[in-house]
């Protein structure tokens, strides 16, 4: 398991996101933030639950998602939202945790 990103709510859209239509939530790149902080800014008729919504979360790359999410407190189950990239999340520990499989580095 390695660390992906940090998620932030905002509650204003920001000029470089991207919207993903599935779970209506708009986003930053990681990846262009030196310290992996992703922005997320939902539409009001997000599926998401509060706790991602509300919430600051942790995710995590893992090479077998469903084995990760096992026995956990799921809030989100395997979906995937942009095409090779499943996403689960769970609470634990009192937080969100996103779990990532990209199957497109398999």
């Amino acid at each position: 398991m390695k660390l992906h990103h940090v998620g932030i709510p905002v509650f204003e859209k920001q000029e470089d996101m991207v919207f993903l239509e599935d779970i209506k939530v708009w986003i930053t790149d990681c990846s262009a933030s030196k310290y992996g902080i992703e922005y997320l800014y939902f539409e009001p008729d997000s599926p998401m639950p509060a706790a991602i919504q509300d919430e600051t979360h942790l995710a995590f790359e893992v090479d077998d998602l469903e084995a990760v999410i096992e026995g956990k407190s799921v809030l989100v189950p395997v979906c995937e939202p942009m095409p090779g990239l499943k996403i689960a999340f769970v609470y634990d520990e009192g937080i969100a945790i996103e779990f990532m499989q990209n199957e497109n580095n398999e």
